[in-house]
């Protein structure tokens, strides 16, 4: 997917510019307009990419040290753990995070732990907050 968006985007680069070589007033507008999506796009990609790669390597960490949490909650047939039964394990990683809120292995876990119980807002949240432990430390 990554390939394909860097085609896209090199894609509507290459529009901007010929839009813009037209040296029309409406051209050259939209040429300036669509060389912003490129950008954005690389940006964002750039910075999924790197929270990929970080996250990558800190479960690494994890589980060279056998810290990462057993994947043992009843699921569904599409894989995703009940919510029922995830809430009722995040209380564990919630504590174990506000009993030592400077550990970025509780923050990842908490991370992993808000993602089972479908708040992936807050599981990313929660894991940018371990990069960052982890970076500092």
């Amino acid at each position: 997917m990554s390939a394909l968006l860097v085609v896209y985007l090199v894609l509507v680069f290459q529009h901007a510019l010929l839009f813009i070589g037209t040296g029309a007033p409406a051209g050259v507008a939209i040429g300036v307009a669509l060389i912003v999506f490129p950008i954005v796009g690389a940006w964002a990609l750039y910075r999924e990419l790197l929270f990929g790669f970080r996250t990558q390597k800190l479960v690494g960490l994890l589980r060279d040290d056998d810290l990462l949490p057993v994947d043992d909650l009843p699921k569904h047939p599409s894989g995703r753990p009940f919510r029922a039964a995830a809430d009722a394990d995040f209380e564990t990683y919630r504590d174990e995070v506000e009993a030592a809120p400077e550990s970025w292995q509780a923050w990842f876990r908490l991370g992993l732990a808000y993602d089972a119980s479908g708040d992936r807002k807050r599981a990313r949240k929660a894991l940018r907050q371990a990069i960052a432990l982890y970076e500092k430390a």
